[in-house]
């Protein structure tokens, strides 16, 4: 066997030859019951398999494969038994190259006709039981790993190999499945189980991965697109079933539908997930955007597809759904300049949905927030709201901020202060968005803060305690004391981040006194919240002049603490679902006093009964009220088409003025030569004569 390897190993071309020799010997060995030749023959074919890797092998392994067919053809069981072990050490070989005529159809058959043994000795029949089953398992390894057998997924084969494992997983004996390999149904188990990992597994890996390799650039956004087209699909089909259900149909059938489709749903947001992070950052970036832009938003046309097919449920539902496929295709992001995972057109649609009322959603858009702008992975270390008595201890990564940062903070910094102000106050916030605004504002500390940032976060943070001691919107007490608790935590991380000893024994101090640090609804519900927050002890509370104070010194504008921080005016609020009313009359005052006739014509002789009236407000304060009512009614009920028709019309008499001012502005002036004009598609040459030209007063004398 030595001398028959190391001539295997030093001529591989002579491997075929080899192959069909030991091939003939073994089928004439078999049908002359010569048993003994035969182990010696697979013997020698499983050492020569196992020492022999090369392109070479080829041929030798299908003489190799037609050799166990005979053995499984065979009546003994120890002949099936040892095809069966050298077929299992066959599947474990890792090919350098994929094969493209092998099937194993033959070896599915067989080897599930063997886990159905009914030999008549109980031994002997588990013995095939247990080979067949192993067998099966030899032949799913091996499809998996290549590429070109994709043949093992087809129905045909799928109808033998699955009954071959539940009818021998039928036995709930637990005491017999301790056998392990041994025991039919401890084996068809875990072989059943390995078979629906690789099946998802399989799935991933050739939807997402030869998609990546071999159709790179916009294909990707199409099978991105095709998936979130099977996910609305089946958002669609499980509301139908729900309408369904509620008319009458069966119950439990609807529970069974829905939680079909519930398992649709997640297996589709995996392969979302999985897909997207193989690929690399540039075409991640595109992905997050194509997500981004398939989210339902209130105020758009899209939303407004969505409310006329699903309706607000189904609305939430895809909301949820491709949000939480966002959050697995930004895990580990690692984007070298934050403007680039967080461009204007992503970061404004989803702060818009950071407005929505609606706590679950609003938590979601701040996990995405901190996939992308935790580039260091801190956000473990930085779990719930707690006062954090050494930060140093946590070892917290962290670089210098690069210019690109600055810059996008100074853009868009203004726009996510806000988000986090207005999230703040929410009526529906649980503990849980009080701790991801708090990891929020930790994260844009370490990965975004310069000395401006860190006056702006400060300003914020004061006007959250404002925000919460005067109580203007009458919010509840828990929603008060979670923002006490986020700012008294916040400014106890934040003075040990910057390093400056002043500011950070002060705020030390400030938690001696009675500050809330932590609140959950439990305890709301237990009355262990106070009754009232007293705002007339300021000295209970950070003040603004003692922060800037204690924060004097070099590299830090502390004069800027004095200037309060109010959110910004945006036209986000529009995007979502909620309005404010003064936001709402404001909107068509404005429209209504562009639309107002020219004053001029409205002039009329002074005399004593115009005084008079004048004088008398009483009715003009009526007539303004009711022609607001009806200004307000109008742009409430009127259909959008009118309304953006008369903005429309609007829009085109600016265009035409603006158009005019540029062609009197832009025109070249008169020249003797004469001037081209196009006039029914043919140019013409217009001359001026020199005594008809008007030149400026200095270029005449």
């Amino acid at each position: 066997m030595e001398k028959l390897t190391f001539f295997a190993v030093s001529a591989p071309e002579k491997l075929d030859r080899i192959g069909e020799y030991l091939a003939e010997r073994l089928s004439r060995d078999v049908v002359r019951h010569r048993y003994g030749y035969v182990v010696i023959a697979m013997e020698a074919l499983d050492q020569l398999l196992m020492a022999c890797h090369s392109q070479s092998i080829k041929p030798f392994v299908e003489s190799f494969l037609h050799m166990v067919a005979k053995l499984l053809e065979s009546k003994e069981p120890d002949l099936q038994v040892l095809g069966t072990n050298s077929f299992v050490k066959f599947a474990n070989i890792e090919e350098d190259t994929p094969s493209y005529h092998r099937r194993y159809d033959f070896f599915v058959s067989q080897f599930s006709a063997m886990c159905h043994s009914t030999h008549e000795d109980p031994e002997t029949r588990t013995r095939i039981r247990v080979a067949g089953i192993k067998g099966l398992q030899g032949v799913v390894r091996k499809t998996v790993n290549d590429e070109l057998q994709a043949i093992i997924w087809e129905p045909q084969h799928m109808d033998k190999l699955i009954p071959s494992m539940l009818f021998n997983m039928q036995d709930n004996d637990d005491s017999d499945r301790a056998g392990g390999e041994e025991n039919p149904a401890a084996l068809a188990e875990s072989c059943f189980r390995e078979l629906l990992g690789r099946s998802y597994a399989c799935l991933c890996v050739c939807v997402c991965v030869c998609v990546c390799v071999f159709y790179p650039g916009p294909t990707v956004l199409e099978v991105f697109n095709t998936l979130l087209k099977h996910l609305r699909m089946s958002v669609d089909f499980e509301l139908g079933e729900g309408s369904r259900r509620n008319s009458g149909t069966s119950l439990s059938s609807g529970r069974v539908k829905e939680n079909e489709e519930r398992i649709v749903q997640n297996a589709i947001i995996q392969t979302i997930g999985f897909f997207g992070g193989n690929l690399p950052d540039y075409q991640r970036a595109e992905v997050m955007m194509f997500i981004m832009g398939k989210v339902p938003v209130y105020g758009t046309p899209c939303h407004t597809l969505d409310t006329v097919k699903i309706g607000h449920q189904g609305t939430k539902r895809i909301q949820t759904m491709l949000l939480s496929s966002l959050i697995m295709v930004t895990s580990g992001f690692k984007c070298k300049t934050i403007s680039a995972g967080l461009p204007a057109a992503f970061l404004e649609p989803l702060c818009s949905i950071s407005l929505m009322e609606d706590s679950e959603l609003r938590q979601l858009v701040l996990e995405i927030l901190h996939n992308i702008i935790d580039r260091h992975d801190n956000r473990a270390k930085l779990r719930g709201i707690r006062i954090i008595p050494n930060v140093a201890a946590l070892k917290i990564k962290r670089e210098k901020i690069s210019k690109q940062d600055v810059g996008f903070m100074k853009k868009h910094g203004q726009q996510l202060y806000r988000h986090i102000y207005l999230g703040c106050k929410e009526d529906d916030n649980v503990q849980k968005n009080f701790e991801l605004l708090f990891t929020a504002l930790a994260l844009l500390t370490i990965e975004l803060a310069n000395e401006e940032v860190v006056i702006d976060l400060i300003r914020l943070s004061l006007a959250l305690q404002d925000m919460a001691l005067a109580n203007e919107e009458n919010m509840p007490m828990f929603i008060r004391c979670g923002i006490m608790a986020l700012v008294a935590a916040y400014l106890n991380f934040l003075s040990q981040m910057i390093a400056n000893p002043a500011f950070c024994q002060h705020v030390s101090k400030q938690f001696e006194k009675s500050l809330t640090s932590h609140v959950s609804e439990e305890e709301c519900t237990s009355l262990h919240l106070p009754c009232s927050l007293d705002c007339e002890d300021r000295a209970m509370y950070f003040q603004t002049a003692d922060l800037a104070d204690a924060l004097s010194g070099p590299g830090y504008n502390a004069e800027r603490l004095a200037i309060p921080y109010v959110p910004q005016v945006t036209d986000e609020d529009r995007l979502t679902r909620r309005k404010s009313f003064v936001d709402t009359i404001s909107l068509q005052v404005d429209i209504l006093s562009n639309s107002l006739p020219d004053q001029s014509t409205l002039a009329e002789e002074i005399t004593f009964e115009t005084l008079k009236k004048a004088i008398d407000t009483t009715g003009l304060e009526e007539q303004e009220r009711e022609r607001r009512r009806q200004v307000m009614e109008k742009f409430q009920k009127a259909p959008f088409e009118e309304i953006a028709a008369h903005c429309e019309s609007k829009a085109n008499m600016l265009h035409d003025r603006l158009a005019q001012i540029f062609e009197l502005t832009i025109r070249p002036p008169p020249s003797p030569s004469g001037t081209v004009t196009v006039t029914s598609g043919h140019a013409q040459y217009q001359s001026v004569p020199v005594y008809e030209m008007k030149f400026p007063d200095l270029c005449v004398y």
